[in-house]
């Protein structure tokens, strides 16, 4: 297949993603089984998993449960997830949707003052009203039910025994818990990393667990139920209506909770397919810059030309103030995908990148798109994210968090829980009375920037994965790690470790130390003024498949690492 019809055919598709496939063709020869995570703990637990037999979805569960405990200020069970799932077997991608809804209490002007106008963040994200029905568990439960090959029971020993046992506190995590955020001054932030003395942890000091290692007991013999029910999920809700703001979560909220399987958005990248999340997921931008990229001669250059980065900036810049305007949860209202996607709008939004930029770019106006007021989303910097390949040949590109650094700043049974109602926008309508497509609803989800991506060959076989926490930061390092690994060829580890850059509104942040005196004139020139801020501590993981061999990377930025398995004959 040529292609132009390749193209064709996957455009037809983009809506119902990867629903109807080709046939099954046959199977590869076997490929070493990985983990690749942001702790090694985690890569560790998984890589145990793997080892005993156990399936990709298996191997998630174990590095989740880990990641948990530590590595708590970036994502656990408290939180939620969109996990990318590629079937070895049958070659297609699906999605499962496990990102927190608000409670059925919730109202679009929760997050007001008493004058009408916005809570400070700070306020916000320590309150009762910061968390929402957390999704990752029933997620990954119905993952699976569905491509689980070990017993649930069997898949939470490792973090139970280090919860138990303690581990040594990491130099990241020790950054973390001394850091200067709100969360850090919350109450329950405070006893849990304090010593007995009343100091604080440090790297090297060991820090136990046990009220967690005794909810993975519970865990693991109840199944989620044990946090959607019974002692876990009644101090969940008692936690969340303690104010200040109490919040209004109930019983039924956890109860009711349904995880959401979706197809995946599929569109061409070169040579390969790109598969990502729908809405509220934002993978649809994160493809959309990919599609505007490919129409720049920015494969041509690297990443010691000034023009490419300028290209990389502009690009996203213009996706940015789509995504902003348009995404949200799709049970509540219209989003244009498929006007997004559609090669003629994405054209005409490439030609706006000219010689120099210029103010921030507005959102176009793609086929289906309803009139919504400007986003005034916040998106702290939390999340993790990690790939899983097992012995067969499936793989699970996993996104998680608990939102901002210890989410709320709240814990239950040894977890934080998540502040993810703070993604919304906190401005329920503008000034002329518009709704934000991101405002808060009953039930709703909020818009996420995660984006676990899958890459495909044209055979459909697996080529690749990529993912990153970061907030709304993730689609530039996701999308800048993907062109210096396809477009310039670099080793996937170095592409990873390359400097970021993050364009988005009026303002252009960057890891300004890595980038040259020259290449910072030479940005400056088009208009580009790079200073460092809030959105370079990426944390991205990656693996391409190069020549039958993995050719995977753990961002340095943060502790991960890549760890595999010979294949088995």
């Amino acid at each position: 297949m040529n292609f132009r019809r390749l193209f064709a055919c996957l455009l037809a598709l983009v809506l119902i993603g990867c629903a109807s496939l080709p046939p099954p063709l046959a199977a590869a020869k076997p490929q070493p089984a990985f983990v690749i995570a942001a702790n090694p703990l985690a890569a560790n637990a998984g890589l145990e998993v793997l080892r005993r037999g156990g399936s990709a979805v298996d191997a998630a569960i174990a590095v989740q449960a880990m990641l948990s405990l530590v590595e708590p200020q970036s994502s656990g069970v408290g939180g939620g997830a969109f996990m990318t799932y590629y079937d070895s077997a049958t070659r297609q991608v699906e999605v499962y949707d496990g990102r927190e809804v608000a409670p059925a209490q919730a109202t679009p002007s929760m997050f007001l003052d008493s004058s009408g106008k916005p809570l400070p963040f700070d306020t916000a994200v320590l309150s009762g009203r910061a968390t929402g029905v957390p999704g990752a568990v029933k997620m990954l439960a119905l993952a699976h039910e569905e491509h689980g090959n070990s017993p649930w029971s069997s898949l939470f020993g490792g973090a139970e025994r280090t919860a138990s046992e303690g581990f040594i506190v990491s130099p990241r995590l020790e950054r973390m818990i001394h850091a200067d955020f709100a969360e850090n001054h919350a109450p329950d932030v405070i006893a849990y990393f304090s010593k007995p003395n009343g100091t604080l942890l440090k790297a090297g000091d060991r820090l136990v667990n046990t009220p967690y290692a005794a909810f993975l007991r519970h865990l693991a013999s109840q199944g989620p139920g044990a946090l959607y029910s019974g002692e876990t999920a009644a101090r969940i809700v008692a936690r969340t209506r303690a104010g200040p703001l109490s919040g209004s979560m109930t019983m039924a909220d956890l109860a009711n909770y349904r995880p959401v399987k979706r197809a995946a958005l599929c569109t061409p990248y070169r040579v390969y397919i790109a598969c990502a999340p729908p809405p509220p997921s934002s993978g649809v931008g994160l493809l959309q810059l990919l599609m505007m990229l490919e129409r720049t001669d920015i494969a041509s250059r690297g990443p010691g030309d000034p023009q490419a980065w300028f290209l990389f900036a502009e690009a996203s810049r213009l996706m940015y103030a789509d995504r902003d305007r348009y995404v949200g949860d799709p049970a509540f209202m219209k989003v244009p995908v498929e006007g997004l996607l559609d090669p003629n709008y994405v054209a005409s939004r490439s030609r706006l990148i000219g010689d120099r930029a210029g103010p921030p770019p507005l959102p176009g106006t793609p086929a289906g798109a309803l009139v919504a007021a400007a986003d005034t989303s916040l998106e702290p910097t939390g999340t993790s994210h990690f790939i899983v390949r097992d012995a067969a040949g499936n793989v699970v590109s996993m996104t998680t968090t608990v939102e901002s650094i210890f989410g709320s700043g709240r814990m239950v049974d040894g977890f934080f829980l998540n502040n993810q109602m703070t993604d919304f926008s906190f401005r329920p309508v503008d000034a002329e009375g518009r709704p934000a497509a991101n405002a808060v609803a009953p039930g709703k989800r909020p818009r996420s920037s995660m984006t676990p991506l899958i890459l495909l060959n044209g055979d459909r076989s697996f080529a690749g994965a990529f993912g990153s926490a970061g907030g709304n930061a993730i689609l530039a390092y996701v999308a800048k790690s993907m062109v210096a690994a396809i477009d310039w060829g670099l080793p996937v580890q170095q592409a990873i470790a390359a400097p970021n850059l993050v364009a988005r509104g009026a303002n252009f942040n960057a890891e300004v130390t890595k980038f040259s005196p020259e290449m910072l004139a030479a940005l400056g020139e088009r208009g580009i003024l790079l200073k460092p801020g809030q959105g370079e501590d990426s944390g991205v993981q990656a693996v391409m498949i190069r020549n039958g061999a993995v050719d995977g990377g753990a961002d340095p930025r943060r502790e991960g690492v890549v760890l595999t398995l010979p294949p088995q004959r």
